[in-house]
């Protein structure tokens, strides 16, 4: 007797809900307004003298290209879907299992797509599509401080590797023991401040001390800054007479140059006394123009601060970074969890967030709180 071999799954229902939740996001997403936008944008860079005006040629082909990617997201999950319908169809037809396994994997594919495509939707700040300026400094807990805000470090390089997104460091000088005493740098790529924004705030550290012979358990705390690259069309006044720039030796390894000239630059706002510095192991000029970039993001929180009278909102509370202030906590021992105290999320996979990167459950979880979305 030839054994029956049972029916392969059938998809439809799951894809039709899928389907839902993908019309969904052509309406929140606004995607016929925005191919509107895009054949308009385009048409006029076609436009005699258009070029002309650089500032403005650069912020609409930017704008164009932002809005080009969202279009080609979503009409990816498009045909996304009308692959596993097919798939799906076929496999039913044929009662073939590999097909169902495609469909399944088109399937899978198409959910995280959509997840994708509504997250998108939750970025409704003026900044969120832009590239974002972190700066991680060591809070409570000595030199161990400094060891911990290198850890934080190298967990959003990870991070923005995952996404793909390309990151400059400006500023992470060596500890004189252990770690860095700071870290700054650009993440360049589409909702990195929207992304990273929700990383803003102190992040305490459990461990068993690795400078401590006996290996007593230590508690350590960083703080983490996250501003928006502002657009050029951004508006802030900076004049000359108001800074102080000094130049000095880069401290940093590597490069023909480095160590040898005064390439590394500190800039200071004295009205503010806002204090910037950049030793990228390049020029002083480009050092000086990422360190104005910096500090037109500061300035502008402060006058934004100002003009609103209550808590910046770019940056949020500013709080020490020490215990009560957190915003997650990570413990290697006794026990190990990640958890983030806004959102009640937590792992005990601690490895795959500090080794890996892996900051989107965390990250996710809050911007859908934040936007309502329970």
């Amino acid at each position: 007797m030839v054994p029956l071999v049972p029916d392969v799954e059938d998809l439809t229902s799951y894809l039709d809900e899928a389907a839902a939740r993908l019309e969904a996001a052509h309406q929140f997403l606004r995607i016929e307004a925005h191919r509107a936008e895009l054949t308009e944008l385009e048409g006029s860079f076609a436009v005699a003298g258009f070029w002309d005006d650089a500032q403005r040629a650069s912020r609409l082909s930017k704008q164009a290209a932002v809005l080009r990617l969202e279009l080609t997201d979503y009409d990816n999950a498009v045909a996304l879907l009308e692959d596993a319908r097919a798939a799906n169809e076929l496999a039913q037809a044929a009662d073939d299992e590999s097909l169902a396994g495609e469909a399944r994997a088109a399937h899978t594919e198409l959910l995280g797509r959509i997840d994708s495509l509504e997250l998108a939707s939750w970025f409704t700040g003026e900044f969120d599509a832009g590239d974002a300026i972190v700066t991680i400094k060591p809070g409570q807990g000595g030199l161990e401080a400094q060891d911990w805000t290198d850890m934080l470090f190298k967990m959003y390089l990870r991070f923005a590797q995952r996404h793909g997104w390309d990151v400059e460091v400006l500023d992470a000088p060596a500890g004189e023991v252990i770690g860095i005493d700071y870290a700054t740098f650009i993440v360049s790529g589409h909702h990195a401040y929207g992304m990273l924004s929700a990383e803003q705030g102190t992040h305490r550290l459990v461990r068993i001390s690795p400078t401590d012979v006996k290996q007593r358990r230590q508690t350590t705390f960083a703080g983490v800054e996250v501003l928006p690259v502002l657009p050029d069309d951004i508006d802030v006044e900076v004049k000359d007479a108001d800074l102080r720039v000094d130049v000095y030796r880069s401290s940093g390894p590597g490069g023909q140059s480095v160590n040898t000239t005064d390439s590394a630059v500190r800039i200071t706002h004295l009205p503010t006394n806002t204090v910037v510095t950049c030793q990228n192991e390049k020029s002083q000029l480009q050092n000086k123009e990422a360190a104005m970039k910096i500090l037109r993001a500061r300035l502008f929180e402060l006058e934004k601060a100002k003009r609103d009278a209550e808590l910046d909102e770019l940056r949020g509370p500013k709080v020490e970074a020490a215990w009560g202030n957190q915003i997650r906590n990570y413990v290697l021992f006794p026990y190990q969890m990640v958890k983030d105290l806004r959102t009640g999320i937590e792992t005990g996979n601690v490895e795959a967030v500090l080794k890996e990167g892996d900051l989107d459950p965390f990250i996710v979880g809050f911007l859908r709180l934040k936007a309502g979305k329970h």
